[in-house]
Formats: structure tokens, sequence, C-alpha cells
């Protein structure tokens, strides 16, 4: 049985949830978030918390239904806490003449590149960007999907990832590049 799929989720006020046909509904103030629930795994909703059981006597091998268990528990937590709290990322340009702004959910990036790069995020992510003096441009996300939120930050960082060298690229606020020193250092 899964460690992480024995744990009930609490559900905080102003958040409802409903299980209907192995497909859960969240809703709260950031949002409505839906999820399909494998029929492997039995969810039960009752004083103010989620509990998830595994269902003797199916077709899918036990290995799996452990891996279900755990793996539905914590996409169901991550929607309560998105529709209660929402989730936010940050994403910062690391480059001399790097840019960024936006046009209510256009991002229009200058990356070095010949041309700007413009992308059309979908309309459940909130976007903000900041550009000061002698700071470094920062790209704010919002969004209730953690996974969508995801995605949409992995392929912005796609555009220019941080290389190991100089540490330009795109990178999230508080990561750490692993730097390399350049040919200077072997030459010894």
């Amino acid at each position: 049985m899964s460690r992480i799929g024995k744990l009930p989720i609490s559900i905080p006020s102003g958040v409802t949830v409903t299980c209907k046909d192995n497909v859960v509904t969240v809703k709260g103030p950031k949002g409505e978030l839906t999820q399909t629930v494998d029929p492997s795994i039995d969810m039960k909703i009752e004083d103010g918390s989620i509990s998830f059981s595994l269902v003797e006597n199916t077709e899918v091998e036990q290995k799996q239904q452990q891996a279900f268990h755990g793996l539905y528990r914590a996409l169901v937590h991550n929607m309560v806490v998105g529709v209660s709290e929402g989730y936010k990322k940050e994403l910062e340009l690391v480059g001399v003449g790097y840019r960024a702004s936006n046009q209510g959910n256009i991002i229009e990036l200058s990356l070095g590149y010949s041309h700007n790069i413009f992308i059309q995020l979908p309309k459940e992510i909130k976007v903000e960007t900041k550009s000061e003096r002698n700071k470094n441009p920062l790209i704010i996300l919002e969004s209730a999907d953690k996974q969508l939120l995801g995605q949409v930050c992995a392929k912005i960082r796609s555009f220019r990832k941080p290389e190991p060298y100089k540490g330009k690229g795109i990178k999230f606020v508080g990561e750490e590049i692993r730097r390399k020193s350049g040919k200077s250092a072997s030459a010894k």
C-alpha cells in the first residue's frame, strides 16, 4: 500500500469536492478542476476529508494498483491546493539584452535571437512581467492547475535553457546553475 495514498486530504473551507462516475470535480475561489480517477481506486469524501483505498479483485495488477493509489491521491491534493491557494512560478531572464513583456496572455520574449518570440498562454494562467533597472527581467505565472503551470514554464524555459559557462538563459528564481570553468582552467 502506498504511504502517500494512505494520507487523508483535508478539505479547506470554501472548497467543494464531488465524485461521480470516477470523475473528481474540485471547486474553489481560484477556479474549478476535474480529474478522472482509475476504477481500481476507491475514493470516499466524509467529515471534511478525502480518503483513498484500493478496490479488491480488479483486473489491474497489484503493483500498478499501488502506484495508482499514491498518484491519484497526489493529483487530487494538488487540485484542492490549487483551487484554494493557487500555484505561482517565477522565471528570471539572465543575459544582456534579454527582455520580456506581455499584452494580456501573450508574452513577447527577446532572447538574443534574430527575432522576438511570441507565446499565447492558456486562459487559465495569469501572467505578469517585471523589468526593473539593474535587475533581471521576471516572468510571474499563476494558476490553479499545477500540471499546466509546470508545462508552460518548461516550454518558456526551453527557448533558452541556462548554460553552464556564463549562466545565461531562462531559469527559475532561486534555481542554482552548476557552473563550469572554461578552457582557461583546463590549460594548466
